[in-house]
């Protein structure tokens, strides 16, 4: 059963690009993780100091696989000084 991240990140003032910066050098290592199927960043168009973070994993085993990589543990030291982090974790209910 797949399993979709959905990560809100309003950047703290000033931040937006450093936060910009930490994504967007995350996307190759996520995207070649073996359980990853989808990675995707996006700026939000009303508010560019916005992001959302796309993810889609084979299963719950992948994104426990996820958590473990050396890029996402950098991630988690950085984020909490760069943005607020609301992060959803769903399992497909209805999906075409």
């Amino acid at each position: 059963m797949t399993v979709k991240i959905t990560a809100l990140l309003p950047a703290r003032p000033g931040q937006a690009d450093a936060l910009k910066e930490l994504l967007l050098g995350m996307a190759p290592h996520c995207r070649a993780e073996p359980g990853n199927l989808r990675w995707d960043v996006w700026q939000d168009h009303a508010d560019p100091g916005r992001f959302v973070l796309d993810e889609l994993y084979r299963d719950h085993a992948a994104v426990a696989a996820h958590r473990e990589t050396p890029h996402f543990k950098h991630y988690l030291s950085k984020i909490a000084d760069l943005a607020e982090r609301t992060a959803v974790v769903s399992d497909p209910l209805d999906v075409a």
